[in-house]
Order: C-alpha cells, then sequence, then structure tokens
C-alpha cells in the first residue's frame, strides 16, 4: 500500500511513517516544516525506497493537487495540525487556518483524486484527532470517552479539531468519501517536541531550572506511547468499518503530577543530581479553560479490531527518558525555536 501521511515530519506522524515502512508499506511525507517538524525524526527512514518526502503545506490547495497526481496514493493519513493547546490561545489563527481550512482542502484534494481514479473502493482517508474535542470529565473513574460522546471543546485548539472531524464525517456522509477516523489520548515518548509536559519535565530537570505544573497538578490525562500510537492507526486505516471512528487510549490513566514525580524518580535513578528533582518542581498559574480530567473507553478498538496498547505507562516513561537522555543532539538542536522554554497560553 502506498500511504500519503501528512504531518510526517511531526512528532506521532514520524512514528507513523517510521512505523508504515517498517511494516512494508510505500510512504509519502507531506510536511510543511513549521516550527514543530524535524526531518531527523525520519532519519531512519531516509534513504529506504519505499519513502519519499515532499513538502507542501496542506493550507496550499494546488500544491495537494500536485502531489496526489504524482504520487497516485492509496490511503490517506491526515495528521499534520497545529497541536499546542497553550500556542491556540495564544494565536488561534494559525490553528484555524491549519486544522479547518487545511483540512477542508486535504479533503477536496483527496475527492479529486478518488473520483479521478473511478472511487476505487479500497481507497481510506484516515483522519486522526484527539479526545479533547469531548471537552472535560469529572472524576469518576467509571466515567470515559466513548465514540458517541457529544462534543464540547473548550479550547480554540480542541474547538479547529472537532471542526476538522465534523468535515471528515461531512464529505463522507455528503460526497461517499471513504474515510475512518480516530480520537486519540495524551500521546508521549521519542522525538517529542519540547513544548509538552513529558519532554518539558525532563529537559527542564536536566537543566537545573523549575520544573513547572500547573495549578496543583491534579489534571487528569490517559497517556498513549506514541510507538503503541503508531500501531493503533495503521490497525484502523487496515481494519476499520468505513465511516466509523475508533478511539484509541493508552489505557494508562494518571494525574500530571504523578507524571511529573514518576520522570523525576526515573532521572534520580539514570542521571542522580546533587538533589532529588522533585525539589524543582515549582506549581504556576494554571492555563485558562484546562480541562481536569480525559479518559478513553478503548472498548470499540479493542473488540472490533483486536488492539490493546502494549507499553504500560511505567515502561513508557523509563524508555522516554533514556531516550533523551541518549538523544541531546536531537533536543539541543531544537533549544532556539519559537516558544521552545517559554511559558506559552497566559494572554488570556
Amino acid at each position: 500500500m502506498k500511504i500519503l501521511v501528512t504531518g510526517g515530519a511531526g512528532f506521532i506522524g514520524s512514528a507513523v511513517v517510521r512505523h508504515a515502512v517498517a511494516q512494508g508499506h510505500a510512504v509519502v511525507n507531506l510536511d510543511a516544516l513549521t516550527y514543530a517538524a524535524c526531518l531527523d525524526n525520519v532519519a531512519s527512514v531516509a534513504d529506504s525506497p519505499l519513502y519519499a518526502f515532499e513538502q507542501a503545506d496542506i493550507r496550499d490547495r494546488a500544491a495537494l493537487g500536485r502531489v496526489f497526481a504524482k504520487h497516485q496514493p492509496d490511503a490517506v493519513m491526515h495528521l499534520a495540525a497545529e497541536s499546542h493547546v497553550d500556542r491556540s490561545i495564544d494565536g488561534p489563527g494559525d490553528f484555524i487556518e491549519t486544522n479547518i481550512t487545511g483540512t477542508y482542502n486535504m479533503l477536496e484534494a483527496a475527492r479529486a483524486y478518488w473520483v479521478s481514479q473511478g472511487k476505487p473502493d479500497s481507497f481510506r482517508f484516515h483522519h486522526i484527532s484527539t479526545d479533547e474535542v469531548f471537552g472535560s470529565l469529572p472524576a469518576d473513574p467509571s466515567v470515559q470517552f466513548t465514540e458517541d460522546t457529544a462534543y464540547d471543546p473548550r479550547s480554540p485548539y480542541s474547538a479547529s479539531k472537532a471542526s476538522s472531524d465534523h468535515l471528515v464525517r461531512a464529505w463522507h456522509e455528503t460526497y461517499g468519501l471513504p474515510v475512518v477516523m480516530t480520537n486519540c489520548s495524551n500521546n508521549y515518548g521519542p522525538f517529542h517536541f519540547p513544548e509538552k509536559l513529558v519532554p518539558v519535565v525532563i529537559l527542564k530537570a536536566l537543566a537545573g531550572a523549575p520544573i513547572p505544573v500547573y495549578g496543583k497538578g491534579e489534571n487528569v490525562r490517559d497517556w498513549l506511547y506514541v510507538e503503541d500510537h503508531a500501531d493503533a492507526l495503521l490497525t484502523v486505516l487496515e481494519k476499520g468499518k468505513l465511516g466509523r471512528s475508533y478511539n484509541i487510549g493508552g489505557e494508562n490513566e494518571a494525574k500530571n503530577i504523578d507524571i511529573v514525580r514518576t520522570i523525576c524518580a526515573a532521572l534520580d535513578e539514570k542521571r542522580p543530581g546533587n538533589q532529588p528533582y522533585t525539589e524543582q518542581i515549582t506549581f504556576v498559574t494554571d492555563r485558562p479553560g484546562h480541562d481536569m480530567r480525559y479518559a478513553i473507553d478503548p472498548s470499540r478498538i479493542r473488540n472490533e479490531l483486536g488492539w490493546r496498547p502494549s507499553v504500560t505507562l511505567e515502561e513508557g516513561l523509563e524508555k522516554t527518558v533514556q531516550w533523551y537522555l541518549d538523544n541531546e543532539d536531537w533536543w539541543r538542536a531544537l533549544q532556539d525555536r519559537q516558544g521552545v522554554g517559554e511559558r506559552l497560553g497566559v494572554k488570556a
């Protein structure tokens, strides 16, 4: 299968690219190479005859048409998106343009290509989204997001992703475009751009700087190791029912403060300092509109497609900490990029 992956130089996208090539799929990586993208993320497969790269922006409809015509993919995995909630608070316009208008352009380019090929039944457009579109959950552990949970986005980021989800469903219902959809929980793992919680904690700790924790650190997330997520996404692409959505979770709920303390403990063991790294924890003003809890019910993907995560939270965090210790050259090269190391999302 030849797969067009948008955002394939990003965190999750690059994991998909690496995994797809490893499974023998031909991959076309389409990425605009904006601030969070890094081609080093796919260096391990860059010389493979199965890999091709196209620098293009999903906001450029003409460029997308050229890429489809040139490569003639069998499937699309659409991951390209602005994804940092704090950045969406400071600058929502980029999120509207990329996540909504960009997805519209992708749908139209894919539809035109699909029609030109005679509407093959085998074609797939896989839209990858987030559990943040569902809003916030109460503390009750019996309550989880399902595929039927009503949308209730609370941030510019989640609102833009909710909009893109609705567009994909509409293109399936109105035009018959063969789509599958997924909504995932919080990803973490190797090659995570250093603006999200896990890499921020690791790098602040190593720098001897205050480790910022929003509010009291009691916000709960379900954590999904990125390599597991890539495997799940390809499973849905290959086996998912047309028009159906699948929630992908790590089955690993934890409070943010517990994630921070686990990372600190791993660093104490692997690179001990003069004092425990937990001494650097600093509680800071909470993010505006910070959702209290996300949790995914993964029953559908488990029961229908036979997929479950393989990496526990403890294993995944240990692997992630070790990866950052072993790959300092990678993250050092990103330190000067816009917003890295800064507190964003305080302009609300």
